[in-house]
């Protein structure tokens, strides 16, 4: 072959490389899979062409190398109980770690959902003094995290509260109102992971607040973070497009926080539907289809990785794999009705 052909397939190869960034051996491809021994232990099965297979290895065959699994303090009746409690979560993370994921720990700091509308203090810290409940936030998550180890499911990322953006452990840490409150838990949770990890590997701490498409509100909650000099390693953003704005919006605050925090950032919760529900009603930027959810993750996979300094460094689904008792969770999963995955699964194949 003339060399001066040979020079233009190379700069074409080279060309297209460029136009499709590549998944880099440490870029997190993940899941947040919390329901799934639930599930799978109440008869769920999970399928690929029909072929029930365990819901860990579908996703292991298919490129993803991480899971997120999110902790109650103590789940009760009082609070609608959740499977989500240590025992539970161990059990998890080990089946986890056998197929050889790393595993991002989620603390909700609650004994039910810590979100952007509730973060309740677990029901036995009510009543204790700000300085008790710091006392009992370090040795919660010290405690918890030395537990995992034990059992050998040590986790490599730590998030200290599940979309904090309202604060955390109400009454204890509400923000605006009590910055300096807030902070001081995160700080004694941050203490915690770094005792649990006394001559062993200290898993990363990932701050999360659910506005990957609101850059003022980032903004606003990141400078405060950092005036109070919380330590932390990992930005962590919650993006569903029918709450958090546009994939313009996302990818100008991804390029924002990069640019001025210097901070790693995920894109550790996101969703589309398979089948209408969030737009019945309104323009969608991908049609509510199987299709359209898969080319909606392809997307937004593009934005993290096209994060300026190579600070986008993962990106997780949550919920992929529940039961039929959460229909409206399955609308947003990754298998439908009769427990076949979705195109959504070769994502990352």
């Amino acid at each position: 072959m003339p060399r001066s052909i040979k020079l233009w397939f190379f700069l074409c190869f080279c060309t297209a490389k460029a136009s499709s960034p590549l998944v880099a051996s440490d870029y997190a491809i993940g899941v947040d899979i919390s329901y799934l021994k639930q599930a799978e232990d109440q008869g769920t099965v999970f399928k690929v062409n029909n072929q029930a297979q365990p819901g860990l290895k579908i996703f292991r065959d298919h490129g993803y190398n991480w899971v997120r699994l999110r902790i109650f303090h103590t789940p009760s009746a009082h609070y609608h109980p959740k499977p989500n409690d240590l025992a539970y979560t161990i059990a998890l993370a080990q089946q986890a770690k056998k197929y050889g994921y790393k595993f991002l720990l989620d603390f909700h700091y609650s004994d039910t959902w810590a979100d952007p509308l509730y973060q309740k203090s677990p029901k036995a810290w009510l009543g204790k003094s700000p300085e008790e409940v710091e006392k009992l936030i370090f040795s919660y998550t010290r405690d918890t995290l030395i537990a995992f180890r034990e059992a050998g499911a040590a986790p490599d990322m730590v998030q200290l509260g599940n979309e904090i953006i309202i604060g955390l452990a109400h009454p204890y840490g509400i923000i605006p109102e009590n910055w300096h409150g807030f902070t001081q838990l995160l700080k004694a949770a941050a203490r915690g992971v770094e005792a649990a990890s006394e001559k062993t590997t200290k898993p990363r701490i990932m701050l999360h607040i659910d506005r990957g498409g609101d850059l003022a509100k980032t903004r606003w909650f990141f400078d405060q973070i950092n005036q109070y000099g919380v330590p932390y390693d990992v930005i962590g953003q919650s993006f569903y497009p029918f709450w958090h704005g546009s994939l313009d919006d996302l990818r100008q605050n991804m390029k924002f926080m990069a640019e001025t925090y210097g901070k790693d950032i995920m894109v550790v919760e996101a969703g589309y539907n398979w089948r209408p529900a969030e737009y019945i009603n309104k323009p969608a930027p991908f049609p509510e289809t199987p299709e359209g959810q898969r080319d909606f993750l392809k997307a937004v996979n593009r934005i993290v990785q096209e994060t300026p300094q190579g600070k986008g460094i993962g990106i997780f689904w949550w919920e992929p794999a529940v039961g039929l008792n959460h229909p409206d969770l399955r609308g947003r999963g990754y298998f439908d009705d009769q427990g076949n995955a979705l195109p959504i699964i070769n994502v990352f194949k």
